[in-house]
């Protein structure tokens, strides 16, 4: 199959994610990600310059790598556990962890519309073509089994209130809630462009500097750690073991940010 894809704007990033992925998996190996190989080889797109876009892929690569070692640790201490994968594009994650009960894959119908077709998923694996601002707690069965949501890849697109109205369904529709979401510095949002994506019209909108900041917006969550980018970094590219005890070098890292939303 040689699958014809046209996105533009933020649905678009999911192509060059999916393509980072698979050229690590094909060339240094720091992840495996034979889903992504597969799917890299359906698409009918340029790719050439997302092959030029080197802070891109790495910056995927290394989110991979952090989430990957997050999420793996999550489910194996919460057996049944549900997860609920915003902005998922396509992502495969769900293909490469294993101990959930049910995992749900959540991105605007334009996107599930482009996954369906490269990824037919049932059973444990379910797709809900809303977006994530909207009222998606009806689509989860599990409400009651311990509930981990992930958001990568996506906060940066949005303004605060959107992140704010996101939260507001997570906290709807779990009692409690661990939630792993990728947050980028404000300067860096300001300043910094994806060459992969120029033609497209995405764009940084929106950033805060770490947990701390990000817990004091979101009423009914508390911040219980952060991960540094730079941390993945340091798994494939050695120099960062150095550079990843700078203060200034995890400032301006994107972070994972943990958030626990517990019962009432």
């Amino acid at each position: 199959m040689n699958e014809i894809v046209n996105l533009s704007g933020v649905p678009e990033t999911m192509l060059q994610t999916v393509y980072a992925r698979a050229k690590e998996t094909r060339t240094r190996g720091a992840i495996h990600d034979d889903k992504a190989v597969e799917l890299v080889e359906k698409l009918h797109y340029d790719f050439s310059l997302a092959d030029k876009d080197a802070a891109m892929s790495s910056g995927v690569i290394a989110r991979t790598i952090v989430l990957d070692h997050l999420v793996q640790d999550y489910l194996a201490a919460h057996s049944g556990a549900v997860v609920v994968n915003i902005a998922c594009g396509l992502d495969t994650r769900c293909y490469r962890m294993q101990g959930y009960t049910h995992w749900y894959n959540l991105d605007l119908p334009e996107t599930i519309n482009v996954r369906a077709r490269l990824l037919p998923e049932s059973g444990a694996i379910s797709q809900i073509a809303q977006s994530a601002m909207e009222d998606w707690s009806g689509e989860i069965a599990e409400k009651n089994a311990p509930a981990l949501v992930i958001m990568e890849g996506l906060t940066m697109y949005l303004t605060q209130t959107d992140v704010q109205q996101i939260f507001a369904v997570i906290a709807k529709c779990f009692g409690k809630a661990t939630v792993f979401v990728e947050i980028m510095n404000p300067s860096v949002v300001k300043h910094m462009k994806e060459k992969s994506i120029e033609g497209s019209h995405a764009k940084f909108t929106w950033g805060v500097r770490g947990g701390a900041e990000l817990q004091a917006l979101l009423p009914g969550f508390t911040c219980t750690g952060e991960h540094c980018l730079v941390e993945g970094m340091a798994e494939f590219m050695p120099i960062y073991k150095v550079l990843g005890k700078l203060p200034a070098a995890r400032s301006i890292s994107n972070k994972i940010v943990l958030l626990e939303k517990s019962a009432k």
